[in-house]
């Protein structure tokens, strides 16, 4: 027997059977790989849309592989509909009369450093999409399925737009890769502003408050804008929290009204049924923040974490992890302090991956295996841990 079959052999069998689903991937950035979806181990894939090209492919292949079934929590496919910050300069914000309503203006406004309105760069960009017309569309897509997310979203401090086509990036193409992702080029010196990358990602959490939809956030060294943003959502909505004495006098005052309880039972009742009216007739205002948050491939620090889950936050936030971002180099140790400081019911597994298959499903092992190691679970407990997280996350 070979050194590798003895090894294999003492590896816990993985437990495919309890169910296992993937918080966050890409497979239709290469439309080729979604035939082999149907034989892939995984239960569920959270497809996520990034841009103008593929908002209507993760559609397609939501009902292509879903079909019509009545049972919606079996679905192969869990749509996201939403815009990526990386090309968030492609969004222009027609909700303000102040805005640069003209294409090139639009982008010199937008991006920095600044670009001259006549300069190559600009020419070479997309004619941008209003602001009111994706939200309109992503509500659109919501409505039809109804245990959609909205996501990809998010901010991104770091990324830099790619340069303009080459005539050798043209001729070495790969034809079976869905457009409008960078593709190899060398990145261009232009970012997109940060307060602009805030006004696309807020009007979609808006939206998901709305439709009361989960939402993947997308963060890389903006975990602090983030938080602002959903702050400014949260405010005047959030939970009271008591302290410990407080929760006493509430207990004494409790007990105090007991007797009376008889004489209110026909008051509660009704309002209750008032209440209960209400949810029916859908007569209660729309929340302006999504009930359910996941921080994808989260890479920062145990501090923002802190603030994420305080108890007064109206919102349930969870974070995930995938074996391709975060257990690899130096960030494994890093995510593995994270890992241990999180409450287990708000970690979540993902592939990120933009390619369906095999591969997707050995990342999905791999991250269930190592966080089931760094929390001491043993692997079943590990998985059906996991499952149970990816079901509250996505349905409440």
């Amino acid at each position: 027997m070979s050194i590798a079959q003895d090894l294999s052999q003492n590896v816990d069998a993985f437990p495919w059977d309890l169910g296992v689903y993937d918080a966050h991937c890409h497979p239709t950035d290469t439309m080729a790989s979604i035939a082999n979806i149907p034989a892939m181990k995984a239960t569920a894939l959270t497809i996520m849309a990034t841009r103008g090209e593929d908002q209507e492919l993760v559609q397609q292949t939501t009902e292509s592989l879903n079909g019509d079934k009545e049972v919606i929590r079996e679905d192969r496919i869990v749509p996201a509909f939403g815009w990526h910050p990386w090309f968030s300069h492609q969004i222009l914000d027609d909700t303000q009369s102040d805005t640069p309503q003209q294409r090139d203006a639009h982008y010199t406004a937008v991006l920095t450093p600044s670009p001259s309105e006549d300069s190559e760069f600009i020419k070479r960009l997309p004619q941008p999409k209003l602001l009111s017309t994706l939200i309109a569309e992503t509500r659109d897509r919501l409505q039809q399925f109804p245990n959609a997310l909205v996501g990809e979203v998010g901010l991104d401090k770091s990324f830099r737009l790619p340069g303009a086509w080459t005539q050798a990036d043209l001729d070495n193409r790969d034809e079976e890769i869905t457009p409008g992702s960078r593709e190899g080029r060398r990145l261009s010196p232009y970012k997109v502003k940060i307060d602009h990358q805030r006004l696309v990602l807020k009007a979609q959490l808006q939206l998901a408050g709305e439709m009361q939809r989960a939402v993947s956030v997308h963060s890389v060294q903006s975990h602090g804008a983030v938080f602002e943003v959903l702050k400014e959502l949260w405010k005047g909505h959030e939970r009271v929290v008591l302290s410990r004495r407080e929760r006493e006098k509430l207990q004494d005052a409790e007990g105090a009204l007991s007797d009376d309880e008889d004489e209110d039972e026909d008051a509660q009742e009704n309002h209750q049924t008032t209440n209960n009216k209400s949810k029916l007739l859908n007569t209660q205002p729309p929340l302006p923040f999504p009930p359910r948050i996941c921080m994808h491939s989260y890479s920062g620090p145990i501090e923002p974490i802190r603030q994420f889950l305080h108890k007064s936050n109206p919102s349930d936030v969870y974070f995930s992890f995938s074996a391709i971002i975060n257990f690899s180099g130096l960030s494994a140790r890093k995510v593995s302090d994270v890992i241990k400081a999180l409450p287990a019911e708000r970690i979540l597994i993902e592939s990120d991956l933009h390619t369906a298959g095999p591969q997707m499903d050995q990342l999905l092992e791999d991250a269930a295996r190592q966080i089931s190691e760094v929390r001491g679970w043993a692997l079943r407990e590990g998985v059906q841990q996991l499952a149970e997280n990816w079901r509250r996350f996505v349905f409440g």
